[in-house]
């Protein structure tokens, strides 16, 4: 068996066997495998954001969340492929770390040979960028957990004459365009909206206090000739 087939079987047989836990050696005798290659396995799909758990010492072992995990799914290799182009152009956006582990998730409840022509198929799919085009800046993960929180961030800002000011922000939403990511806000500074670009953000902390729940249409107006289109969400 070789380790892409091994660690969509992992999944498979934690799954069946959760809530009971199973140790590195067991896993190790079903699978013909040493108990080392066994803990790289189980790091690996942890890594990748499989919620697998550990207990040590005696009568421990490995267990999986069923509640946060996908079952068996028949996506075609084509199919898993367009989530992953899609999901890959996410890079620098809000949650693209999520997007990474998420489509980790879909591609180990393939079956083995789904995911492996998925994988051939990706492997013919290329992105062409500018040899000058500069790499996304990533949002933040501070910033997300208060924009998913609904938490007051406090955040150290430059603005576009270079001076820093520090600011609690009440997240509102995020919006992206040519230029990259912004963190829309009531800031409290200023007393009004305002439009933070991501990579102006130098520190962020997030507040214990809960954010006022604002709606983006009440205290925002689309600038002239701007069409703004909320994500779609099937």
């Amino acid at each position: 068996m070789n380790r892409t087939d091994r660690l969509y079987a992992l999944v498979e047989e934690l799954r069946a066997c959760a809530p009971r836990r199973v140790s590195a050696r067991e896993l190790a005798a079903r699978y013909e495998v040493s108990v080392r290659t066994i803990e790289r396995d189980i790091g690996a799909l942890q890594q990748g954001g499989v919620p697998i758990y550990a207990d040590v010492g005696r009568g421990g072992g490995y267990t999986l969340d069923k509640s946060r995990t996908l079952p068996p799914l028949n996506f075609t290799p084509a199919e898993a492929v367009a989530l992953a182009i899609t999901l890959g152009r996410a890079e620098g956006s809000p949650f693209s770390r999520s997007a990474r582990t998420a489509l980790h998730k879909i591609v180990a409840a393939m079956s083995a040979a789904d995911g492996d022509s998925a994988r051939e198929l990706a492997g013919r799919i290329r992105f062409l960028t500018r040899e000058d085009c500069e790499e996304p800046v990533s949002v933040p993960a501070v910033l997300e957990e208060a924009m998913s929180a609904r938490r007051v961030v406090r955040i150290s800002y430059v603005d576009g004459a270079g001076a820093e000011t520090e600011r609690d922000v009440e997240p509102v939403a995020f919006t992206g365009g040519e230029r990259g990511w912004y963190l829309i806000g009531w800031c409290r500074l200023r007393g009004g909206t305002r439009v933070f670009r991501i990579d102006r953000v130098r520190r962020a902390g997030l507040l214990e206090e809960t954010s006022p729940d604002h709606r983006f249409e009440d205290i925002t107006d689309s600038p002239d000739g701007i069409v703004v289109r909320a994500l779609e969400f099937v």
